[in-house]
């Protein structure tokens, strides 16, 4: 069985010593393929499960065809990704008294499994405003879940993937994850051409519902990681001691400029809700949807390889391309409104742009992430994710809603976005390169 796991492994990887090892102990590498091959299909599955419930298509269609409010439609990207950053200083300090800290990832799994299946539930129940209230109250405690799994997973990866293969691990999930996606969008595509598709909530209820499952099967897989003991350092109030850790902003000047980059990339996450719906101003949202989640499972099918690889290379230009190409998308959209209005009826050009709008995040996302994890070592690293996220929850609950409530319309949000997008990326050409 280790033979097959290190062939596994090997194949999956690109390497040729399964126990090559870089930054981690002696011990943990003697279980890097079989710890690789698990965080990989765990990591594989809420990234599915993401995909079945994603905020940024599949709920603001749900709860547009449930009635909701248009404004609560708005509030669910900022909810669901500040919800999880905000608290991250208070959860770290819980998480880093732990030894084993692969339990945190665990029960954060599981909650966001059960808030998965209330969701389902909600939508199938309810209508209009109940329904959106009901959607985001649980989307709230999704967040907090998904905040614990945050910090634990990368203080896990950190002690038990090898430094130049943890790109390649985010990269090969999303990957995995977008081929099944693409399955997934052509069955709602399908069912978004029936007649009765808008009427038939028990279909995308249970939908959701799947989600649900895959992220019990990420935390049953998850809980077999082989994790060594790590660090602790307990006896402290956990207030003060976030309190205590935000002063890395003031003495860490690399870490600060990167948590200064950080909101001016959330272009990729915030202006997605806003393609959909524009898209809708054309199509049925039931059509739309299915065509969204294929170009979204397409994209993370074909990017997440080579931003992962590239990653490993250089996390820091992954992120100038990725905020490029997003602003590039974000004016050119705008661009094609202003001057050849009729384009935007087509059924292929705002699926086409959230394509790229959804390659561009999978840059975003992986850069960042390869970025934090490889900048620091020990409690460093959990200290750098807890600070990092705590802040940048605050300004993207600013600018979500902000954005939500402004007024403005899709069209007007996609530019505000892009033009953050630029900046961002002139932000991260400034950083230093962690990888070399």
């Amino acid at each position: 069985m280790e033979k097959l796991v290190d062939n596994l492994y090997e194949k999956l990887a690109n390497v040729e010593d399964a126990r090559a090892c870089k930054d981690i102990s002696p011990e943990a590498c003697r279980e890097v393929p079989g710890n690789f091959t698990k965080t990989l299909f765990s990591q594989f599955l809420t990234k599915l499960g993401d995909a079945f419930a994603n905020p940024k298509v599949v709920l603001p269609a749900l709860m547009s065809m449930a009635g909701a409010p248009f404004y609560l439609i708005g509030f669910l990207v900022p909810i669901r990704e500040s919800g999880s950053l905000i608290p991250q200083l208070l959860i770290a300090n819980f998480v880093r008294k732990m030894a084993i800290r692969k339990t945190a990832w665990v029960l954060g799994s599981v909650i966001q499994a059960l808030c998965m299946f209330a969701i389902a539930l909600s939508l199938f129940y309810l209508t209009g405003e109940l329904a959106g209230w009901s959607v985001i109250t649980l989307l709230v405690m999704f967040s907090l879940a998904r905040g614990l799994c945050s910090v634990a997973s990368k203080d896990v990866t950190g002690k038990t993937i090898p430094k130049p293969r943890r790109g390649r691990l985010s990269g090969l999930a999303a990957s995995m994850a977008g081929g099944i996606t693409l399955v997934a969008g052509i069955i709602l595509y399908i069912k978004g051409q029936s007649a009765e598709a808008g009427s038939d909530v028990l279909f995308y209820a249970l939908f959701i519902g799947l989600g649900g499952i895959l992220w019990l099967m990420a935390a049953l897989l998850f809980s077999q990681v082989r994790e060594e003991p790590g660090e602790t350092d307990g006896g402290k109030n956990g207030f003060l001691h976030a309190l205590e850790k935000l002063s890395l902003l003031k003495t860490d000047k690399n870490f600060r400029h990167f948590v200064l980059t950080r909101p001016l990339l959330l272009c990729t996450a915030l202006s997605a809700p806003y393609y959909v719906i524009l898209s809708g101003e054309y199509q049925s949202v039931a059509l739309a949807l299915g065509v969204f989640v294929i170009t979204s499972g397409l994209a993370g099918l074909l990017s997440g390889p080579f931003w992962g690889l590239f990653a490993d290379n250089s996390s820091r230009q992954v992120m100038i391309a990725a905020a490029l190409i997003a602003a590039t998308l974000g004016i050119s959209v705008n661009a094609v409104a202003l001057w050849l209005p009729e384009l935007m009826a087509s059924i292929w050009l705002l699926p086409l742009g959230y394509f790229i709008l959804t390659i561009a995040h999978e840059g975003v996302r992986i850069g960042r992430k390869t970025y934090l994890v490889n900048m620091a070592t020990g409690n460093q690293r959990t200290d750098y994710v807890s600070v990092s996220n705590t802040c940048i929850g605050v300004v993207l609950l600013l600018i979500g809603f902000g954005s939500a409530l402004s007024g403005f319309s899709a069209l007007n949000l996609i530019f505000a976005l892009s033009v953050l997008g630029v900046l961002g990326a002139v932000m991260a050409y400034v950083l230093p390169e962690v990888e070399r």
